[in-house]
């Protein structure tokens, strides 16, 4: 596997049926070609690795193919091996960022006078075709205009912003849409078995991820991959990449939300030692921040994101430690540095462990986003001041003497039957506590989001929750009182009146919980 292309060659799609995640496009182009419908210029936009240049190739053989079956070429004929082996001299494929000027134009015009060699039409492939100049596109216009019957153009770009109006009015216009991850992981799993290669579907979805939506580019990294001659998982693709796994952006992450100092520059040294990219392990945290505020904008976030269950799972955990205002404040910085870095290509380590520095402590910055940071900061202090006065305890004040009143006797009061306990029913309003405590003390929050609540109706409530959390819980007055406060609040009674029960209960846990649970202690 020397040519890092030859897998990608080897299955690239062959006709339209196998052109994965642009079913509406294709089924179009197999109708146009098999009722006649033919235009002379088509126009494929969208990202690179989508499939513009292949789908050029199938029409290309399927407009000259010799048996069509339903629009597809039957890749049997002569025409259709000529063209697939790249022999064929009637399918002239040009790469614009290369043959880009007025004469390239000029010369392609002197061959369009004449008719094909061998198949029904000519067919021109003009790749990436807004990197022409001006006067080859105004040239190209012409022939675009009144093009002889046996000639079609088929345009590829990836930047269409860059065509000029009048080329693409005289198109018939296709955007290719990114192709989407289960897509293509399903298709890597396929090649994976085909080739005899081992891979884990984790990795896959790394590759998937990374790849950014081109299929051809996650083939080409698959591939590299597979040059390992081992079993592909996700340590062998982040070094592949050149950046560190999720594993190490996640734990810089949580350094950073507890101004843990050492963890942040052992993360940054491990990265260097290992001859890892600065900067592409700089564009991951961007990447993890962006899921983070996902996470905490939406309830359907895992639907918006490519991550396996265990990275979901411990986003969600690291997540409740951050304030919008401060994730905002540190995706600023995070853009910054990065200008920075593409600026001074030698001085990468320096300005990342500088800007970390900052993240952790916004006192060091006077931008607007940091003093946003701290104004949330000051709240929260407040706010904690606030609910946590119930858990003070009140120095003992020495009697103070009353004057003799006259002392009345006694009066016997009927006794009453008190009022039995109503039974427990599930706190329906534990949600909006949790998001309250959130904007007060993220971390509290994070450790009681998954409580069972039951309450009595008359201020008692109970809460459940795992064995470690209870006991954390219980023995934090400070804690307590938060949550007394903040139910207090939500519900319109006096904090005096909630009276709180933990007790814990026991779950099986997933291993990232245990993790998480070191990372707490």
């Amino acid at each position: 596997m020397a040519d890092y292309r030859a897998l990608y060659r080897k299955w690239r799609p062959r006709n339209f049926d196998e052109v994965c995640g642009q079913d509406g496009i294709t089924d179009i182009l197999k109708y146009e070609v098999a009722n006649s419908k033919l235009s002379h210029a088509y126009l494929f936009c969208g990202s690179r690795g989508t499939g513009k240049t292949s789908c050029a190739k199938i029409l290309a053989k399927a407009v000259n193919c010799e048996n069509p079956i339903n629009g597809n070429p039957c890749n049997e004929c002569e025409a259709c091996r000529s063209i697939d082996a790249g022999i064929a001299t009637d399918v002239i494929e040009m790469d614009a960022a290369s043959n880009n000027g007025i004469n390239d134009v000029r010369d392609m015009q002197d061959e369009i006078a004449f008719t094909p060699a061998l198949l029904k039409y000519r067919v021109y492939i003009i790749d990436e075709v807004h990197m022409m100049s001006g006067q080859a596109f105004n040239a190209l216009l012409k022939t675009l205009e009144e093009p002889p019957s046996y000639v079609i153009f088929i345009l590829a770009t990836t930047e269409f912003n860059k065509l000029p109006t009048t080329i693409v009015s005289r198109c018939q216009r296709f955007d290719f849409k990114r192709i989407s991850a289960d897509v293509i992981i399903d298709r890597l799993l396929n090649i994976a078995g085909a080739e005899g290669v081992e891979i884990t579907e984790d990795a896959a979805r790394i590759i998937a991820r990374v790849s950014r939506g081109g299929m051809r580019d996650a083939i080409s990294l698959f591939e590299l991959c597979a040059g390992a001659r081992k079993k592909i998982d996700e340590n062998l693709v982040f070094e592949t990449v050149g950046s560190g796994n999720r594993e190490s952006t996640y734990k810089l992450i949580n350094a950073i939300a507890k101004a843990d100092y050492s963890s942040v520059y052992e993360v940054v040294s491990d990265i260097v030692m290992k001859s890892g990219d600065i900067s592409v392990f700089w564009q991951e945290i961007i990447d993890s921040y962006r899921d983070i505020m996902v996470v905490k904008s939406t309830d359907k976030a895992k639907a918006f994101l490519d991550l396996t269950e265990t990275e979901y799972e411990t986003l969600r955990q690291i997540a409740g430690l951050f304030s919008m205002s401060r994730l905002s404040y540190h995706v600023h910085i995070l853009e910054s540095s990065m200008a920075d870095m593409q600026r001074a290509f030698n001085s990468k380590r320096s300005i990342a462990e500088i800007a970390l520095t900052r993240m952790c402590d916004s006192r060091l910055d006077f931008s607007a986003e940091a003093l946003v940071d701290r104004i949330e900061a000051l709240e929260r202090e407040i706010s904690m001041l606030k609910y946590g006065g119930s858990a003070v305890k009140k120095p003992i004040e020495a009697p103070v003497a009353q004057p003799e009143q006259e002392v009345k006797p006694a009066v016997k009061e009927k006794k009453t039957s008190e009022p039995q306990a109503s039974a427990a029913t599930p706190y329906s309003g534990w949600g909006r506590v949790v998001e309250r405590i959130r904007e007060i003390k993220p971390a509290l929050s994070a450790s009681i989001q998954n409580a069972s609540v039951t309450t009595r109706g008359n201020g008692e409530f109970n809460i459940k929750l795992d064995t470690f959390f209870a006991k954390r819980l219980s023995g934090s007055e400070q804690d307590m009182a938060v949550i007394c406060g903040v139910i207090s609040e939500c519900e319109g009674i006096d904090v005096k009146s909630v009276k709180i029960t933990v007790e814990a209960a026991e779950v099986r846990r997933e291993s990232v919980f245990s993790d998480i649970e070191n990372a707490l202690k």
